[in-house]
C-alpha cells in the first residue's frame, strides 16, 4: 500500500538505537554520525520506491561522508510477512547497490517508531547536534510504470541533496520540505503504531 512520511517535527533530537548488521555487528548513532551530522534512511530490499532510489541514495550517501555527513540504512519490516527483507538477503543488497555506509535491521521495530517512520523510503537528515534539519521525500521522481515506459525515470534526489548543502553552508532548514512516498511499513501483527 502506498504510504507518506509523517513530517516529524524539525529540531527533534535523534533517537538513540543499537542495532546489529548482517553480520551481527552492533551499531549506533554515536559511531555512524559524521561532525556535520547524520542521515537516517528506513529502507527495505523489495519496495519499489526504494528500488527506484536506491542507487542515486547510495551515491549522494558516498559524497556526503567526506564532507562530514554520516548515512545509515535501516530496515524494520515484518520479515516474517517478507522474509526478503531480512538479514540473510542484506549484505547482498548492500554489496550490489555499493553501500558505503552500515545497513542495520530492526527486528523489534523499535527503532522505526521511535523516528516515527512510517514508509519505505523515509528519509531524516540531522545536523551537527543530531537535531532534525530536512525529513521528506529524496526528489520529486516516482517508480518507472507501464504508463511511463519507454520513457528513462531517473531518481537524481534533488530534494535531499538542497537539504544537505543547506545544512553544510550553515543555512535554515528548506522552507519547503514535501513527504516521502512509498510504501507502508509492514509492522508486524499487533504492533502497529497509532499512525498505522
Amino acid at each position: 500500500m502506498r504510504w507518506e512520511s509523517l513530517m516529524s517535527e524539525l529540531g527533534r533530537p535523534a533517537a538513540d538505537f543499537t542495532l546489529p548488521d548482517p553480520s551481527g555487528t552492533l551499531h549506533t548513532p554515536g559511531e555512524i554520525r559524521g561532525p556535520r551530522g547524520l542521515l537516517v534512511a528506513f529502507i527495505c530490499n523489495h519496495c519499489p520506491y526504494v528500488l527506484h532510489i536506491i542507487d542515486g541514495f547510495s551515491s549522494l550517501a558516498s559524497e556526503l561522508a567526506p564532507l562530514g555527513i554520516g548515512t545509515v540504512a535501516i530496515s524494520s519490516n515484518d520479515v516474517d510477512a517478507h522474509p526478503e527483507d531480512g538479514p540473510a538477503f542484506m549484505a547482498e543488497y548492500a554489496r550490489v547497490h555499493a553501500f558505503r555506509f552500515p545497513y542495520l535491521f530492526d527486528e523489534s521495530q523499535s527503532v522505526a517508531k521511535a523516528y516515527d517512520a512510517a514508509c519505505t523510503p523515509d528519509l531524516f537528515l540531522y545536523d551537527a547536534d543530531l537535531r532534525l534539519f530536512y525529513r521528506g521525500r529524496f526528489d520529486a521522481s516516482r517508480p518507472k510504470t507501464p504508463h511511463t515506459d519507454p520513457i528513462a525515470v531517473t531518481a537524481p534526489g534533488a530534494d535531499l541533496r538542497q537539504a544537505a548543502r543547506r545544512l553544510l553552508n550553515g543555512d535554515p532548514p528548506p522552507p519547503d520540505q514535501r513527504p516521502s512516498m512509498g510504501c507502508s511499513m509492514k509492522w508486524k501483527p499487533g504492533n502497529e503504531p497509532p499512525w498505522a
